[in-house]
């Protein structure tokens, strides 16, 4: 029994000896990792030398519609369509088709938002009306696989010094012809 005791205890030292070792190593290994991971982050933060200065003539400046320009577009067509007691949704994006406002008329259909977006964008981006547009694409049927792009009458463009700035898209009438209508005194209400 003496002999049994002792290799157990001899058993038990050991193993003790071997777990501590073990977490001992486990503990200095993960603050080792968590000391070259701080080592590797800059603790200050970039000073302003250290960023880059471009010349002159190395950038452009854009010019953007304003949120309350774009929401004073949307409510124009809107109270245009209701007018006309049709139901629509409006959208104006900016230059980069970047949606600003939705307004969605009371009664609108769930896909005349997208279609909104979509004419819109389409506006902008060739700085046209859409049923311009529409009428380029049985010329050039690939036009309709530009993404994002609705080629169906119902929005036009908003410009400034002769560029594109904006797009206003309307939809939801029964056709595109009363949607662009919309979209044309959404635009006309930007500039009173």
């Amino acid at each position: 029994m003496k002999a049994i005791d002792r290799a157990h205890r001899k058993i038990s030292r050991r193993a003790r000896i071997a777990t501590g070792g073990a977490v001992v190593g486990a503990v200095a290994l993960s603050g080792f990792g968590a000391l070259s991971a701080n080592a590797s982050t800059s603790a200050t933060p970039p000073t302003a030398a250290a960023s880059a200065s471009v010349p002159d003539g190395a950038t452009t400046t854009s010019t953007h519609l304003t949120v309350d320009a774009a929401a004073k577009a949307a409510k124009g067509a809107l109270d245009a369509a209701e007018k006309e007691h049709q139901r629509v949704t409006v959208a104006v994006v900016d230059r980069n088709g970047n949606t600003i406002v939705t307004l969605r008329g009371d009664g609108a259909g769930p896909q005349s938002s997208a279609s909104a977006e979509r004419k819109a964008f389409t506006a902008v981006a060739w700085n046209a009306p859409t049923s311009q547009l529409a009428e380029r694409l049985q010329q050039t049927p690939n036009l309709k696989d530009i993404p994002g792009t609705l080629f169906l009458a119902g929005a036009v463009p908003v410009t400034a010094k002769n560029a594109p700035i904006a797009g206003i898209g309307v939809a939801g009438a029964p056709s595109g012809t009363l949607d662009e209508k919309f979209a044309r005194a959404g635009a006309d209400a930007v500039g009173r």
